[in-house]
């Protein structure tokens, strides 16, 4: 499997790729009406396909195979900042991606740099690395999120903030248990508050450390996802 495709038009055996997959396609690619390829849904299948309808807008294809992966051991939702540099946290969306995380929450922090973001361009990298590393499913990106609300409903089973105090508690890979569903929040330039520290304390978060540096936003959240993939392999 060299070039995947994503659409989640599938029914009675014959899936629609939208007008962006199907110019790849027809129009990059130069397929042709008999010619294969390979789809996934974002929800966990693999599909082998045949093309039977080249239009100029969508392309029709049938499907010939259908494979359904494993759900991971342990879920990660990481919680993070959206960085002042949005190019920066679209970064870490597709670093995060390809290597592996089931939910994605951009959260408002008293000290956030950045208190918009346009979800549509969001969901797009997150497909784009979903493709580009050949997964089959999609990270669920969940809205803009207030910090306090965020902490309120967690219902993750291991629970962590990530900051930095002058005594740096306990690295999160010393609190990574394998097999187990976490969500690891992660803060703004500026960290989190004491305040909202102790909000998350009093919602089961511990606190956590990533490393003897001061690292940026994006880079703790990579370190977080990559820590949690390591912790499965124990």
């Amino acid at each position: 499997m060299n070039q995947l495709f994503y659409t989640t038009e599938i029914e009675n055996g014959l899936a629609r790729l939208d007008a962006e997959e199907s110019r790849h396609l027809l129009t990059v690619l130069r397929r042709q009406p008999g010619d294969r390829l390979q789809l996934t849904d974002g929800k966990g299948f693999f599909y082998e396909a045949e093309i039977t309808e080249a239009g100029k807008k969508q392309a029709v294809v049938r499907i010939l195979e259908t494979r359904q992966t494993p759900e991971p051991a342990a879920r990660l939702h990481i919680a993070i900042a959206p960085t002042k540099q949005i190019d920066r946290f679209e970064w870490f969306l597709e670093k995060a991606t390809e290597i592996g995380i089931q939910e994605i929450t951009p959260l408002l922090c008293k000290r956030s740099e950045r208190s918009t973001v346009r979800h549509d361009r969001l969901e797009k990298i997150l497909v784009s690395a979903m493709k580009q590393s050949l997964q089959s499913r999609l990270p669920v990106l969940h809205p803009l999120t207030p910090f306090a609300q965020l902490v309120q409903q967690a219902h993750e089973s291991r629970r962590f903030i990530a900051w930095c105090p002058e005594e740096p508690p306990l690295h999160l890979m010393h609190q990574l248990p394998a097999a187990s569903d976490a969500i690891v929040l992660i803060g703004p330039e500026g960290d989190f508050t004491v305040e909202e520290v102790a909000l998350a304390q009093a919602n089961g978060f511990t606190p956590v450390g990533l490393g003897p540096t001061r690292l940026r936003t994006e880079t703790a959240g990579v370190l977080a996802v990559s820590g949690f993939q390591l912790a499965q392999l124990r």
